[in-house]
């Protein structure tokens, strides 16, 4: 650890991470500074990162981070020397949010749009860039836990919030470093990994039934460390069948020599809730469960070359009833994913240089989805008699890459090309080529501009799903983008300002569409250009001031997107592409009440959603009527006393009792209070 002096209090800057596989993102070329984040940095989720800024003492010892090397692209590199730009939100983020689950979190992001059916996490879709959940690849320590089913799941985490160290959030499109379905962007969810023994107990409840409780358990001996966790949350649910029930165990350990690195995960989340209204409000009482397993393996190597290897595979169960308790339109489905993945690097005169590939396999058996299986090929559906799943369907991914990095006092080119095989497609291999280019006038400023190619291949339920109310297409093509970034940042040690926009021209969007009122929504491809601008700044009062302040600090961000698309037909509806948001706008204040132990945290946010949804009658029979999306603007507050073996809290979602919609006919929930307790001592 380095100690720095600026304007007279210490700045702590890490050099180097015990752990190498703590961050996905540093070896992505993407701006990630590790240091401390003042509590309010998600608030404006742009490209700023953790940088070693000026913060008081008593903000330092709030969080402190004791690992990595910071790195870029799929190579190491420094923060100054990095092309990109990465979002990071650490603990004391999180902490001082009170956000229940990571999609909650989520929603104080600029540039992420968050799209809640149930409450604290319950089947939410995350999107960036103006782009589709289904276009968003979610990490779990640097592993792809994306579902081929549907992006729905996506966001089911086998993690609880009290397991995350950080959260890094990656908008463009990243075909080269995480395969093509980085369509849009990626959000990579850091578990902890404590260097001493301890134990933590927590336990919270509030409105509508919610009780939520867990433990952690971390035991670090020399240079192996496990860690296991487990909780459970339930609620009554904040409107008619939106009740939920979910259980989440986690384990990961690490090992370390002076030859590699190793490190691995498991991980099973178990999810039953009311889904009211989730898939079409023509049906009320709709039900799902969900449970899910992940697995994964990972090591690098030391020396002048790294090989960094990993295998993974996750499986996932869905249960879908149209009319809970019912066997009408009843869904089972299995989805498996496995692969390996193999990474290499070295450094010349020229720079640093990676290369390598992954294998990934896509499988799903299914009552719905998939091609008819022969009966003889009919596999058991656990748990029930005498049901068996029907269909299947299977893909195998292949990747192959290489990226080069030429480093400069002031500049930085990162290029590099990703060559793709699906079998799910007929003909041979695709090539997606990007470049990331930085330029650091002075200590202060940094501009950035980068082009990239991806693309995604449509999802089993884009493809094969059929229900009353929607028709998949198994002629669909697979989504493709042309995408250009550019922008600038500002940071001093009170300051941290950028201004950014995109323009990400789409071939091939597959969104689900209706053609006329009596229609039911198809899953289409069309053309989709999407456009816009990002500004964002934090003002830190302690390091403006010089000293310790009642307002620790004031976060403000806002984001302006624009859609335009391309096609001979006209729609009379759309259920998602065209439902993006055109204004976004987050406040944040962190501010303390009493002495240093007792603050506030105030969340502002304010949305402008476009489209519409359709308006039902009270038996539930659409009307003809379209209803566009109202804007609206959302208060969240949280009080802590926080001390160094425990914290207490109280929170307030939605303080001004908003009635408010993420998605057509879906009502969230009003005022939502909770409060609870964190205790931790060391074994």
């Amino acid at each position: 650890m380095k100690e720095t002096q600026l304007f007279g209090a210490k700045v702590f800057c890490w050099k180097h991470f015990d752990r190498k596989g703590y961050s996905a993102f540093c070896s992505l070329n993407k701006e990630v500074t590790i240091g401390v984040l003042t509590s309010m940095t998600l608030l404006f989720a742009n490209a700023h990162t953790a940088s070693a800024q000026h913060v008081t003492p008593e903000a330092m010892r709030s969080y402190e981070l004791s690992e990595i090397e910071v790195t870029g692209t799929r190579v190491p590199l420094t923060e100054k020397a990095s092309a990109k730009m990465v979002t990071v939100l650490s603990r004391s983020d999180i902490q001082n949010t009170g956000a229940q689950s990571v999609n909650d979190l989520l929603k104080y992001v600029t540039g992420v749009d968050v799209r809640q059916r149930g409450a604290f996490g319950i089947q939410t879709d995350i999107s960036v860039c103006g782009g589709t959940f289904d276009q968003v690849t979610i990490l779990l320590n640097g592993v792809n836990i994306n579902s081929p089913q549907t992006g729905h799941h996506s966001a089911d985490f086998p993690v609880a919030m009290a397991d995350i160290e950080r959260i890094e959030i990656l908008e463009g499109p990243s075909a080269r470093v995480f395969g093509t379905s980085a369509f849009t962007g990626a959000i990579n969810i850091v578990t902890k990994t404590d260097s001493k023994s301890n134990v933590t107990a927590r336990v919270s409840g509030g409105s509508y039934g919610l009780f939520d409780s867990g433990f952690g358990v971390n035991y670090t001996r020399g240079a192996l460390s496990n860690q296991f966790s487990g909780g459970y949350s339930r609620s009554d649910g904040g409107v008619a069948n939106s009740d939920f029930n979910v259980r989440r165990y986690y384990y990961q350990g690490t090992y370390s020599s002076k030859d590699a690195d190793i490190s691995w995960q498991a991980g099973y989340s178990n999810q039953k809730f009311g889904a009211n209204t989730f898939y079409s409000a023509a049906y009320p009482d709709q039900y799902e469960e969900l449970r899910r397993t992940i697995f994964s393996v990972k090591a690098e190597t030391k020396g002048w070359l790294h090989i960094a290897p990993s295998v993974f595979w996750n499986r996932a169960y869905d249960h879908f009833q149209l009319m809970r308790g019912t066997h009408n339109s009843e869904n089972f489905h299995r989805a498996d994913v496995y692969g390996i993945d193999l990474n290499a690097y070295f450094s010349t005169v020229l720079g640093k240089t990676s290369f390598g590939a992954e294998l990934r396999n896509e499988g799903i058996y299914s009552t719905n989805l998939g091609k008819v299986l022969d009966p003889s090929q009919y596999i058991k559906i656990p748990s029930q008699d005498r049901l068996k799943y029907t269909r299947s369907d299977n893909r195998t991914n292949i990747d192959y890459f290489v990226e080069h990095n030429i480093l400069l006092s002031r500049l930085t080119v990162s290029m590099g090309l990703l060559v793709n095989r699906n079998t799910g497609l007929s003909d041979g291999f695709r090539y997606y080529p990007g470049i990331d280019i930085s330029y650091r006038p002075d200590d202060h400023w940094k501009l950035f501009i980068s082009w990239n190619k991806a693309l995604r291949m449509p999802t089993f339920t884009d493809l094969y799903y059929k229900s009353p109310t929607l028709q998949g297409n198994i002629g669909l093509k697979p989504e493709k983008t042309n995408a250009v970034k550019l922008g600038t940042s500002y940071r001093t040690g009170w300051l941290d300002a950028k201004v950014s926009a995109f323009y990400n021209r789409g071939t091939d969007m597959i969104d689900w569409v209706k053609y006329s009122v009596d229609d039911v929504y198809h899953s289409a491809n069309f053309k989709l250009n999407n456009m816009g601008v990002e500004s964002s700044f934090i003002l830190n009062f302690a390091s403006l001031t010089g000293h310790d302040t009642w307002i620790q600090n004031i976060n403000v961000g806002y984001t302006y997107i624009y859609q335009k698309r391309y096609d001979t037909k006209e729609i009379y509806k759309s259920n998602y592409a065209l439902e993006y948001l055109r204004h976004k706008m987050v406040v944040g204040l962190t501010h303390r009440i009493y002495g240093k132990n007792l603050t506030a945290t105030w969340n502002f946010r304010f949305q402008k959603r476009m489209g519409g949804y359709e308006i039902y009658d009270s038996n539930y029979k659409a009307t003809g009527i379209i209803h566009s999306y109202p804007s609206f603007a959302i208060v969240d507050v949280k009080v802590q006393w926080q001390k160094k073996a425990y914290q207490l809290y109280a929170q307030a979602y939605n303080l001004l009792d908003r009635k408010y919609y993420d998605y057509g006919n879906i009502p969230q929930p009003g005022i939502w209070l909770n409060a609870g307790a964190v205790y931790r001592f060391n074994l």
